[in-house]
């Protein structure tokens, strides 16, 4: 684990180094989610690798156990991870459940602009425009 008093703080999750910012515009909750969403996106992190308890997280970043625990609910809404009680919480065995929620996503998007009788590439048009907003 490496760390400033004010800075970063990193630890080695599986192989998988989490890092932390209590300084950075986005929440730590979200930071360790989008870290670990990616991390199973790209193998680094497969099914059934265990992840630390909230505490431990928490100890290990330097944040609250509340924001670990946030995070891993987050994930676990997502099918990203799942908890099996006392025995702990994993990478869910799902696959990448970023991807299948994105395909679900623009199934329902085609679904409507079928119902709405727009053409295709209008609509693509319309989703490029949408997904360039920030």
């Amino acid at each position: 684990m490496t760390s400033s008093p004010l800075g970063p703080r990193s630890t080695v999750i599986g192989g998988l180094t989490v890092t932390v910012d209590p300084g950075s515009s986005i929440p730590p909750y979200e930071q360790l989610r989008v870290q670990v969403i990616d991390a199973v996106a790209v193998r680094a992190m497969v099914a059934g690798a265990k992840l630390p308890t909230v505490r431990g997280l928490a100890d290990a970043l330097g944040i609250a156990p509340n924001t670990v625990a946030r995070s891993y609910r987050e994930l676990e809404r997502d099918a990203v991870i799942e908890t099996r009680g006392r025995a702990g919480t994993y990478i869910a065995a799902s696959g990448d459940a970023t991807q299948r929620q994105a395909q679900d996503a623009a199934a329902v998007f085609a679904a409507r602009i079928r119902q709405l009788r727009v053409d295709p590439a209008d609509a693509l048009d319309l989703a490029r425009a949408a997904l360039a907003v920030d």
